[in-house]
């Protein structure tokens, strides 16, 4: 047996989105890469903002000793004081350094505090669509992860996470703004499951973690993204600049608490002994430190904001729905259905994104992210390969 068998398996079952991406660049080699239609994969395009290249330069020049050695696994304290001071403002909460751990981007936050908060065999609720490798997330760390289904729109279902809900329940998980669907949860969604996850806890006196995962937060387009630290008194926030500073390869992020949290000091103590034994030691220095100078800078939200209205105008055209994404950088499509040989009515997403494919476009099927019928397409690549698509789309809606 050459690898663990839960390995294997998963490999057999990993990632669609990595999966077309290999696929665009076999079909770019064929064909061109301007003949090719890939919105695949999540992987911001804009640069990072100029101040970031500026705090970079200054930072590199300094020839201070020590500056590239171990620090606290947490992180450096003046690095977490300042993103204290942002995620403060951001949730409507007053937090200090002592509420922040730096992490290996929002991948590696959600790693460490699930295997912080998960016995075997405890449950983390999401709600479909989600992220797909929360499943293997929860699975790293001997948890299973529970799918509940949406609201028309894309919003949480209370109704079904309270179904869900049972003594195994350490967490419920939720993004927003939302990968794939760009949705956006209310305030009073988040007040109603802040309120469900209380009596949750007085009836069976486990009060389950609410986990936010915010990798899109500043990417949303006229509309407030809700506080959830205010929100609940056991709730997490994992953040990363992956998006907001347009810095995926840079592996940088952090992990955000409500101050008045059950066992706050043993948590954070978990936290940073995850982080150390899950073997990324500590968030990288130098990236620490220019985060830190950078909490108010973002890439220009408006740009993706264009791409998206630009993409709409081509679906519609297409005769393609789609949900209309609050935030994020994605579109959230409906496969459309065709009559089968036997007379039926077909919505499969994996035909219509091998449709697709042969049109030279590239999406995702919407059941890598627990929701079939349905695919995803990221806009963050140029315009230019958004408009140029238009012809291609109408040409596959036409054959199919």
């Amino acid at each position: 047996m050459p690898i663990a068998e839960g390995i294997k398996n998963n490999l057999a079952s990993a990632s669609m989105i990595r999966k077309m991406f290999e696929e665009g660049n076999r079909l770019k080699k064929q064909h061109g890469a301007d003949k090719v239609f890939d919105f695949s994969l999540g992987n911001p395009d804009l640069d990072p903002p100029p101040a970031f290249r500026q705090v970079l330069q200054q930072f590199a020049r300094e020839d201070k000793k020590g500056v590239h050695g171990y620090m606290s696994n947490a992180g450096f304290t003046e690095v977490r004081e300042a993103i204290a001071k942002k995620v403060s403002r951001e949730h409507q909460v007053s937090i200090d350094g002592s509420s922040v751990v730096m992490s290996v981007g929002a991948a590696g936050g959600l790693n460490t505090v699930l295997k912080t908060i998960c016995n075997p065999g405890d449950e983390i609720i999401v709600s479909r669509p989600y992220f797909m490798e929360y499943r293997y997330y929860a699975a790293n760390h001997g948890a299973k992860l529970v799918e509940v289904d949406s609201l028309h729109g894309f919003d949480l279902d209370i109704d079904a996470v309270s179904a869900a809900l049972s003594a195994k329940t350490a967490a419920v998980l939720i993004n927003s703004p939302n990968n794939p669907t760009g949705k956006i949860y209310p305030a009073q969604t988040i007040a109603a499951l802040a309120d469900l996850l209380r009596r949750h806890g007085e009836k069976t006196g486990r009060l389950p973690y609410l986990v936010a995962d915010e990798p899109y937060r500043e990417i949303a387009y006229g509309i407030e993204v809700p506080p959830v630290l205010s929100a609940y008194s056991e709730a997490i926030v994992v953040n990363s600049y992956s998006k907001s500073l347009s810095l995926p390869g840079e592996r940088i992020g952090y992990i955000a608490i409500n101050p008045n949290i059950d066992g706050k000091d043993t948590l954070m103590d978990g936290f940073v002994f995850v982080t150390r034994t899950l073997g990324y030691v500590n968030a990288p220095a130098l990236m620490q430190r220019i985060v830190a100078e950078l909490t108010d800078a973002k890439v220009e939200v408006n740009v993706y904001e264009r791409r998206r209205d630009a993409f709409t105008a081509i679906l519609d055209e297409a005769g393609i729905e789609y949900a209309v994404p609050q935030g994020a950088f994605y579109l959230f499509c409906k496969i459309p259905e065709r009559q089968a040989k036997n007379g039926a009515e077909s919505s499969d997403d994996l035909a219509f994104v091998n449709h697709l494919k042969q049109h030279l476009i590239l999406g995702v099927p919407g059941s890598g992210f627990g929701k079939s019928g349905w695919l995803r397409f990221a806009y963050c690549v140029d315009e230019k390969t958004i408009r140029s698509s238009a012809a291609a789309f109408r040409q596959a809606m036409q054959s199919w």
